[in-house]
């Protein structure tokens, strides 16, 4: 490429960036100015301050909802806003055949009725801080992975010290930005007592279950709402304690009952989890074939199990609704996720970019002798078969049943050989109120079966011989043999853990037989990830540099992300997909499921609700309709769920919970044309506290009522 054409090429990357000015979630302290310019041309109007830096700012009423979630605050008696999907496991956990608040719904009509969870908790960003130089000055680019591990242990732990000492209620983690590029230091505060205030039933937090999943249009009200208890004298965090009052933050949303039109501004802040957007052509290639193609296809034979079993049983649905609801999400995932690769033609677009890296590189001779596409190519090249194959394995036997996980439990607890250590015990604990058994072994049965076609018949595991020859060939006899004779899943026994105890015990013997099969795999991958890390980190590197008149973001790494855009719709085969849905759609998918159609069924009183000829306060201006659900440009991806979305003056309009089926290649490429983020309406939430919850003692906290 002539010189004059690799700066033409530079320029219309800037200019196709520009057209995409609103893609990127951005750390909220160093927001660059041109994108806070971008966001005030849209229609924001608080000031940069506002964002951040204030007493008041929009971000002190965002939460990371308990490590895998976003949610708001909405009161001044902390009062959370997240979607009914995170609180999934917290409204199942309470949830017994006789007070089913799954399938029934919850409302706490007084702050002592208000249920505490378990391992749940909210955390505040309080601070963010590059750390990047001050790394560097002590050696960290100098150092093999090892050591910066060290370093970085060293660093955080200081950190922590220091943070603890200004107050004991704050926490701080160090993680990588831009591919290991640079470090930020992050400060939270954490509060553990969370308690479940209410939640509508399942049948409208979950509307359309997987026929609508990562779909438009949509209906479901997918919000649930919980509070946040603190110390009685400090109004700090506090363990869970009856003594424990709800806490006044200093800051909270305001709902905005004045709803939006397309075109005006939206903004989600929240706790996005994972991105791969500056991952190269052969580790999109590796994401598409070695891991979303046979994970689809894996749990497609173990969904299909679970929910014969499930709709079978009610007490068996509610022990199972949360592992079905989590593991169908990344099953449609997987699969629309590589619809998109092939149908935008990903691979080819970043195998194009990296020629231009390439000629970038010779003409400036950056990262000459570090970043090597060839090097890159044979790198991904030796570990694909290992990373496809622990795929496999991981989606077959990791936590697939009550065995396998006993099982391989099991083996983790054995001492390592030349251990010193007398030999110890170890029990499982009754947990069967937890697990159903003929459930877990048709799972089992079945993704043993299935395992088979990904390994080599020579291959396989030793049990697949006792299969053929004890059992002729019946897996499901093999493994009701393995429940019933071995130690593995004999709840509160002694298991003496020396291999001399355990020879004979068939259930420790299919164990090690599964899990040498894993250790295969990561000797082979672990052989080439450190080398495969540096590449793509020197890839990220030439990126920023080869664009560095634009702003970059870093990828997603559940941490605080700002994402702006605006109100509107997409083509949708063709036709204007529209920008809201409203009542009288989901009361037409409600008759079809009275015909039959299992995920739009809904208890007769939520069709009543919706097909009144008058929704009153919560009936949209501009319009005219009671609009249920929305759609903005705002970039997402999985832990952006519950996340708020602002209009431009700062106030809540919906929670995030879902994007449309083109936006599943967003993890890895953002197409503003298509990709659309769907909210759930805060008018059709509050409609459903009021006239289905009778909520009112909750709208008045609020403020709307």
């Amino acid at each position: 490429m002539k010189k004059k054409n690799l700066f033409l090429a530079a320029a219309l990357a800037l200019s196709s960036a520009a057209a995409h000015a609103d893609e990127g979630m951005w750390t909220l302290y160093n927001l660059p100015q041109a994108v806070y310019e971008q966001m005030k041309s849209y229609g924001f109007t608080p000031s940069y301050d506002q964002l951040y830096k204030s007493e008041d700012a929009i971000k002190n009423a965002v939460v990371n909802f308990s490590g895998y979630c976003s949610g708001v605050v909405v009161s001044p008696d902390g009062l959370v806003f997240t979607n009914h999907h995170c609180g999934f496991e917290a409204i199942r956990s309470h949830s017994t055949v006789e007070h089913d608040y799954m399938l029934n719904g919850f409302y706490a009509k007084t702050f002592e009725e208000e249920l505490p969870n378990k391992d749940m908790f909210v955390s505040f960003m309080v601070d963010q801080k590059d750390i990047t130089e001050m790394l560097a000055a002590r050696g960290f680019n100098e150092m093999n992975n090892e050591q910066r591990e060290k370093l970085l242990n060293e660093v955080e732990n200081q950190m922590i010290k220091e943070v603890h000492e200004q107050d004991p209620s704050l926490d701080l983690e160090i993680k990588p930005f831009y591919e290991g590029n640079k470090y930020y230091a992050t400060t939270y505060r954490t509060f553990r007592d969370l308690r479940l205030v209410f939640t509508i039933p399942k049948s409208m937090g979950k509307f359309g279950g997987e026929t609508d999943n990562w779909m438009w249009p949509r209906q479901t009200c997918d919000y649930s709402v919980f509070r946040i208890y603190a110390d009685p004298n400090t109004n700090g965090p506090a363990k869970y304690s009856k003594n424990n009052v709800p806490y006044k933050p200093k800051h909270w949303a305001k709902v905005s009952m004045d709803g939006y039109k397309e075109g005006d501004f939206a903004m989600t802040i929240g706790y996005p989890g994972s991105t791969e957007r500056y991952l190269s052509s052969y580790g999109i290639r590796e994401m598409r074939d070695a891991e979303n193609a046979p994970r689809a296809q894996i749990r497609g034979v173990k969904q299909a199990v679970m929910i014969r079993h499930m709709r079978a049983d009610e007490a068996v649905r509610i022990k199972y609704d949360s592992k079905y609801a989590q593991s169908s999400n990344y099953w449609k995932n997987s699969l629309g996720m590589n619809k998109c690769i092939d149908s935008v033609g990903i691979i080819r677009q970043k195998a194009d970019f990296e020629d231009r890296i390439q000629e970038y590189q010779k003409w400036t001779g950056y990262l000459k002798g570090k970043l090597d596409f060839e090097k890159m190519k044979n790198l991904y090249a030796t570990r694909f078969d290992a990373d496809k194959l622990s795929t496999v394995w991981r989606e077959t036997f990791s936590r697939t049943s009550e065995f396998n996980t006993r099982a391989l439990t099991l083996i983790g607890m054995m001492p390592e050989k030349g251990s010193k250590k007398a030999k110890t015990y170890y029990s499982f604990p009754d947990n069967s109120a937890e697990w159903d058994a003929a459930l877990d072994k048709d799972v089992q049965a079945a993704l043993i079966d299935n395992f088979r076609q990904y390994v080599a018949k020579g291959d396989l595991p030793e049990f697949y011989t006792t299969i053929a020859e004890q059992f002729g060939g019946d897996t499901r006899k093999y493994v009701d043999w393995l429940w019933a004779t071995s130690v593995v899943m004999k709840s509160g026994k002694k298991i003496t853990l020396t291999e001399k105890a355990l020879a004979k015990d068939p259930g420790y013997q299919y164990a090690k037989a599964v899990k040498a099969v894993y250790d295969k795999c990561r000797s082979v991958i672990n052989s080439v990830y450190e080398e495969i890390e540096e590449q793509e980190r020197y890839l990220c590197d030439a990126k920023v540099r080869y664009e560095q008149e634009l702003p970059h973001y870093s990828d997603a790494n559940f941490t605080m992300r700002l994402s702006y855009g605006q109100v509107g719709g997409y083509l949708l085969g063709g036709e204007p997909s529209g920008y809201y849905t409203e009542a009288s759609s989901i009361v037409r998918k409600m008759e079809a499921g009275e015909k039959g159609t299992i995920d739009y069924q809904a208890e007769p009183v939520m069709k009543q609700l919706l097909s009144s000829p008058d929704f009153g306060k919560y009936t949209d201006k501009t319009t005219g309709k009671m609009q249920l659900c929305f759609l903005t440009n705002n970039d997402i991806t999985g832990g952006n769920s519950g996340s708020p979305m602002f209009d431009g003056n700062g106030n809540l309009i919906g929670l995030a919970f879902d994007g449309n089926w083109d936006s599943l290649s967003s993890d890895i490429w953002f197409d503003k044309r298509l990709a659309r983020c769907i909210g759930v309406d805060i008018r059709y939430m509050l409609f459903l506290m009021d006239k289905w919850g009778n909520a009112e003692r909750l709208l008045k906290e609020i403020g709307v009522k």
